[in-house]
This record gives C-alpha cells, structure tokens and sequence, in this order.
C-alpha cells in the first residue's frame, strides 16, 4: 500500500501541474486490491476492462488528439485486444495504450498477444505499450513504443533504463526521445581467469574489470554480478575460497564508489594438462561422482523430494524458482548437483595441496 500511495501523490503532482495522466491495468494489477481501491486525482483517467476514447481539449484550429485505452480485466489475456479497441476517430491524431506480449518475447508469457503489421494498419498514429520490460521502438505507419521500465529490479533486467518522452507535432507528426531514469544499473561484468596462476593477479585482474564497468554505467549506481570463467591453476581453490573472493570484490567495488558486487558466478576448471587430484583417490571419486552417482534414479529420486520439501515451504509467487514445470525443475537441480559436486572436489583437493605445501 506504501507503494501504492506514493504512486498516488506523484499523480497529485501532476494534476497540480495539469498535465493529463492515463492509465491501463495490466495483467499484475488487474487483481490488485490495494491498485482497484487506490483513490485517483480528478486528472487521472483509469480505463476500465471495456474500450474507451478520450479526446484531450485542444485550442481552436489545433488537431484533435484521442487517447484510446483498455485495461486488463483477469490477469491472463491469450487472444489479442485489439479487436476490442473502438476506431479511430477521423481528422484525429489517434493514441492507442496497451498491455502486450506483441508476438512474444523469450522467458515471457504470452498477453493479448498482437503483431507489429496489425497495430501498423490499425489507423492509429502512436501506440503506447507495456508488458515487456525491455525498451523497443517501431518506426512504420505507426510509432510503437515499448517502453520498458524506468529502473531496473535485479540482474535479469540489466543495463541502463528509461522513460520515453514522445510528441506531437502541429503536422501530426511524431518524435520519441529516450530519457535515462534508473538509479542503479544492473550488468554482467564477464572475467576471464585462462592462465591466471596467483591469487593476487586474480583479484587484480578482478578489480580492473569491476573498473571497467563501472566507467562504463551511466547511472550513480552500479549492481554488478561477476562471471568468472576459463581454465585457471586456481579453479580449485577459487571455488573453496569463493567468500574470500567475494569480500575481495566488495572492497575493489566500495574503492570505486557506488559500486556493489551483487554475486560471483563460477564456470572455471583446472587445465586440462593439470590432473585435478590429490593421488588417484579423488580421481576415483570425480570419476564416481560425475558417471554414477548424478545420473542414477536413487540420487535423482532423493534430489527431487528434498526440492519438493523446500517448495513447499515457499510463499506460492516464489515456487516457480525451483523450476516452472518438471522438465525445467529436473535440469536446475542437474546442474545445482554438478556444481554442488564440483565445490565437494574443490575443497578436497585445495586441502590437500595446502596439506602438500605444509
């Protein structure tokens, strides 16, 4: 409700302001209690589950401008909401607001669903959507604009982020201007680690990088998530020392300055000419690990029961994290086994040569 009443009292700024605001449910708060009870300013239009037009007062002489506008009714729309829409108005400059998929997006689920070619031919001159979380403009008979967000919520929504101011011309005509916005930026800072041998040369290699990055981001604020990868002396003991690692992260970042290093990603391996062992046994036992253990039924079977306990326990928006359905579940506790059994290796053997070096 905190968030509500804030979004609320900026609409009161804007009112004061007389600037017009208007507004479509997506499929998220087309359930919202709190949004449906939320009381608006008298200059705030909410659309409402059936199509409406609205023409915005102009001065005389002045173009007609129509804004047209159809809110979420459930959270799932499959079929497009296009046909929905009432007709342009004739002479008038026509703004469409929708929520949609368009024709679908990877790790997306689809929403009215509707192609570019469609909102091109439908009469309107700008078309205003929203769904997607990644900013996309289309320049053809019609503007399209998807505008994205303007601030950026974890390492999945990366990059710099924006509003888009658009206006209309005298002639009709239509710009669009990207303005930045987020705070914090999300990126994926990759680091390469192939050859590097010492520990120092590591974390100097890392706070370069980090460097690099943080040159780069346009906002006060950069949320970075390291990938470390390649063939590296050091696998081992980086992925036993992965704390320590990690706290030598934080500091390059606070050295910089309105920097945070959210995580640390592991995709490393020894070189392939350096045997990863300390004597054959835990040869034998990576060799058992990786051929016997991890695929067999007894293992997946138990694997999937301790998951099944722990979804379980999890609020039900949070559920879908241990996998969507049973084929994206199995994989993700694949791979958590790997890398699970790959920490195991790693401790044994960076034991072990300190133990040698002792």
């Amino acid at each position: 409700m905190k968030t509500a009443r804030f979004l609320a009292t900026e609409m009161k700024r804007l009112d004061e302001a007389g600037i017009r605001v208007f507004v479509i449910r997506g499929n998220h708060d087309a359930l919202s209690k709190i949004t449906a009870e939320l009381v608006l300013p008298e200059g705030v239009k909410l659309f409402r589950g059936r199509a409406e037009a609205i023409e915005i007062e102009r001065g005389r002489g002045e173009r007609p401008v129509v804004v047209h506008g159809l809110s979420f009714q459930k959270p799932l729309a499959p079929e497009s909401l296009l046909p929905s829409f009432r007709p342009p108005v004739e002479g008038a400059v026509n703004i469409g607001l929708m929520h949609t998929s368009l024709d679908g997006a990877p790790g997306h689920d689809v929403y009215a669903p509707c192609r570019l070619a469609d909102l091109d031919a439908s009469g309107f001159r700008y078309w205003a959507l929203g769904h997607i979380h990644q900013r996309a403009v289309h320049e053809g008979a019609a503007t399209v604009v998807m505008a994205g967000i303007p601030q950026g919520r974890d390492i999945n929504e990366a990059g710099a982020k924006s509003v888009s101011l658009v206006t209309v011309r005298d002639d009709g005509a239509i710009t669009v201007e990207e303005r930045m916005t987020g705070i914090a930026e999300f990126r994926r800072v990759p680091l390469d680690a192939t050859g590097i041998a010492s520990w120092t040369d590591l974390v100097a290699a890392l706070s370069r990088r980090l460097r690099e990055a943080r040159e780069a981001t346009g906002t006060p604020h950069l949320v970075a998530r390291v990938a470390i990868t390649g063939a590296t002396p050091l696998a081992w003991r980086i992925r036993r020392d992965a704390d320590l690692l990690k706290t030598e992260a934080d500091q390059a970042a606070a050295a910089l300055g309105q920097a945070h290093v959210e995580k640390l990603e592991l995709s490393i391996a020894p070189p392939a000419a350096v045997t990863p062992i300390a004597g054959d046994a835990l040869g034998e036992l990576a060799r058992l690990m990786a051929g016997d253990v991890l695929p067999s039924e007894g293992f997946r079977t138990g694997l999937g029961g301790v998951a099944a306990q722990l979804r379980g326990l999890l609020p039900a928006e949070l559920r879908d994290l241990l996998g969507a359905d049973e084929a994206g579940s199995d994989a993700l506790l694949a791979r958590i086994a790997a890398e699970g059994s790959e920490d195991v290796l790693a401790r044994i053997a960076a034991d072990a040569e300190d133990g040698e070096g002792g």
